[in-house]
């Protein structure tokens, strides 16, 4: 077997994914309206400003919590956000798993699991 083919097929299986489909469908959409691009950019960057803190054992502040609650609320009232979020979440779930499979497979994970126990 080798690994650098096994590893285009994978790549080519996520391509072929319809969460990788849907997802790449929705960030064409939403390219092409730079205000929502905009709004999207914010709130993820607060989110990873808030996920940064979270990882430093820092807590976020109670009114950078509450903005991006707020940003949520509005982008959800909008079907175009509202589908980019959610198929950027189901995107991103799958790769989590991807990633955790491998993970696991290197010994990465949980113990026993790397060696089919």
């Amino acid at each position: 077997m080798n690994v650098y083919n096994e590893a285009h097929n994978l790549a080519r299986a996520i391509r072929e994914s319809e969460e990788f489909k849907q997802y790449d469908a929705i960030k064409k959409q939403v390219a092409g309206k730079p205000e929502l691009q905009g709004m999207l950019s914010d709130f993820q960057a607060k989110q990873f400003e808030m996920q940064a803190k979270q990882m430093m054992g820092e807590s976020p502040a109670e009114d950078l919590a509450a903005h991006i609650q707020e940003l949520y609320h509005i982008m959800m009232k909008d079907p175009v956000s509202a589908q980019y979020l959610q198929c950027e979440i189901r995107f991103s779930m799958m790769m989590s798993d991807v990633y955790k499979i491998l993970g696991e497979v290197m010994g990465l994970g949980h113990p026993g699991l790397a060696n089919n126990e």
